[in-house]
């Protein structure tokens, strides 16, 4: 019988996204990924090589996968809001993004954006955005969108924060609903501020 390669790779991938979602790179166990897949460790090293490079690969996916989920839709300001909210929505529903991307940003911090596909998955989101404000130029885009994916990125995985600093804010539900009417308050003015900082830009010129 033949091995199902692709199907070996699909559960090895999942098992690792679980693991790595809990305990992040250095806390991850090889063995367990296996074990939770069922599939020999062995086909981890053969099909994704080192640790670190199952985890990069774990991250890339998940990070596709919510570009093709949430998709820009729009122009102008309202439109970047909307597209932060609808963002929110998804990470929150889902969950591994907020965790992935810190655990990364604690354990691999710079070496991470010397991954080509990460720099090429990066600078797509970024061009998607500046195609949202006509005028706006890529470092503002860029600076828009590091500010955008912080706020919607953060909230999940810094609940202390949360509760210090909103104490008593009510229902889980109603808290949600409030925070996620911030965060496209802010990214909208945010990027209201891109495109008059661009149209001054224009106009001294």
């Amino acid at each position: 019988m033949a091995w199902d390669t692709e199907r070996t790779k699909r559960l090895l991938l999942d098992a690792a996204t679980v693991e790595f979602s809990e305990h992040g790179l250095a806390g991850a166990r090889v063995d367990r990924i296996a074990a939770a897949a069922g599939v020999n460790k062995e086909r981890i090293y053969q099909y994704f090589g080192k640790k670190d490079e199952l985890f990069a690969t774990v991250l890339s996916e998940a990070l596709r996968a919510s570009m093709d989920a949430v998709t820009p839709v729009g122009s102008g300001p309202q439109a970047v809001g909307d597209y932060a909210g609808r963002l929110f929505d998804h990470h929150l529903d889902d969950g591994l993004i907020p965790r992935l991307i810190f655990w990364e940003g604690l354990e691999r911090g710079s070496a991470a954006a010397q991954n080509p596909a990460r720099v090429e998955y990066h600078a797509e989101k970024v061009t998607r955005l500046q195609a949202m404000l006509p005028g706006v130029g890529r470092e503002a885009a860029g600076e828009l969108l590091l500010t955008l994916v912080s706020l919607v990125n953060a909230w999940p995985v810094l609940p202390q924060l949360d509760e210090l600093m909103v104490p008593d804010a009510g229902d889980r539900a109603r808290r949600i609903a409030s925070r996620r009417a911030a965060i496209v308050a802010t990214v909208t003015a945010a990027a209201a501020a891109a495109v008059a900082a661009a149209a001054a830009i224009a106009a001294a010129g």
